[in-house]
């Protein structure tokens, strides 16, 4: 009695340690999150120094040029970033735990290219509809894509494994993709929509950072509460139902959150992939696979990392604009190879 009573103070401390350590973390990554955010708005054509865009801020001067171009361009790309960065990395995270698929990304499960598919329509047949609207029509496309990669995973003969919803994601989002350009080269958009396709945040404004706080507050809200269903769901089918969960209505909500997330960010910055492949799996490292630590760390990592891209992304060219995008298939091309040749050993 005596020894199990002191292991049980043993873990308990443990425990207590571990939580700690990451809220000790999550603090942490946040103030690394806000330095980035200001480092990011200096960075431009022209160079701006740290405390003007700290009065900029705290104390605009409308008579002060520098203080215009932060408050109408900058502040609102960067805090875009951030939000986008946030939107992709949560909804990368609960398909993960969704699917027990660790190749599942928005980007690769046709998840983002049926939302880009929905807009262009939108945008060349209903152009006079609302950031609010454009967001909706992504919801719908991202529904879409993400229901035919499914479907077509369940009906292929064997059964589901990861590597063939990743290929069957690969090949729709391929066939999206090519749906998307031929109507943007038909109507003469291609010149207009291509540094959006590519991932560009130059376009970012505050009417759809305003569409992208609620979406990413409602969302992560969401994906908190169904956060501990998640832990249990990525266990097995078997371990959730035999806990009492209804897998079902879990799923539900999941998937609705997730294609919630990345229409926004997809009607906002366009398409921008990896973000929720790379950040869950750095997440999980980090601090251990319990979704109640995961979504709200997913979020700040997601947050920095396209902050981050979208800083070098600015600097790799300057003074010319390269795409965020860019930047993070560099880096998310790599790590998706990487996983599938691992999971490829698995099989």
């Amino acid at each position: 009695m005596v020894e199990l009573a002191e292991n049980r103070i043993k873990g308990n401390k443990k425990n207590k340690e571990k939580s700690i350590y990451k809220i000790a973390l999550l603090i942490l990554s946040c103030f690394v999150l806000v330095f980035l955010l200001a480092v990011s708005i200096s960075i431009g054509a022209a160079n701006i120094h740290l405390s003007t865009v700290w009065n900029a801020v705290f104390q605009f001067d409308s008579t002060v040029q520098a203080h215009q171009i932060i408050q109408e361009i900058r502040l609102p790309r960067s805090i875009g970033a951030c939000l986008i960065g946030a939107c992709l990395a949560v909804s990368g995270a609960i398909l993960q735990g969704l699917t027990r698929n660790p190749l599942a990304d928005s980007s690769i499960m046709g998840v983002t290219s049926g939302a880009a598919l929905a807009l262009i329509i939108v945008l060349v047949f209903f152009p006079a509809l609302s950031m609010a609207e454009q967001s909706l029509a992504s919801f719908v496309g991202a529904g879409l894509g993400v229901l035919i990669v499914f479907g077509i995973g369940t009906f292929s003969k064997g059964s589901v494994s990861p590597a063939k919803l990743a290929l069957a994601g690969v090949a729709v989002s391929s066939l999206f993709q090519a749906i998307t350009t031929a109507i943007a080269l038909h109507f003469d958009m291609a010149k207009n929509m291509g540094f959006w396709y590519a991932g560009g945040l130059n376009k970012v404004n505050w009417s759809g950072v305003h569409v992208l706080f609620i979406v990413c507050i409602v969302g992560i809200a969401a994906a908190i509460l169904i956060s501990k269903a998640l832990t249990i769901l990525s266990l097995g089918e078997d371990v959730s139902k035999g806990l009492g969960q209804n897998t079902l209505i879990i799923r539900a909500i999941g998937f609705a959150v997730t294609l919630f997330l990345t229409g926004a960010a997809v009607s906002v910055a366009g398409p921008i992939g990896f973000v929720g492949l790379v950040v869950p799996h750095i997440t999980r490292f980090l601090i251990g696979p319990d979704y109640r630590w995961i979504i709200p760390f997913s979020a700040v990592f997601g947050a920095i990392l396209l902050v981050l891209s979208d800083a070098v992304a600015r600097m790799v060219n300057a003074p010319f604009e390269t795409p965020a995008g860019v930047i993070m298939a560099i880096i998310g091309v790599p790590f998706f190879l990487y996983l599938a040749r691992g999971e490829r050993r698995r099989a």
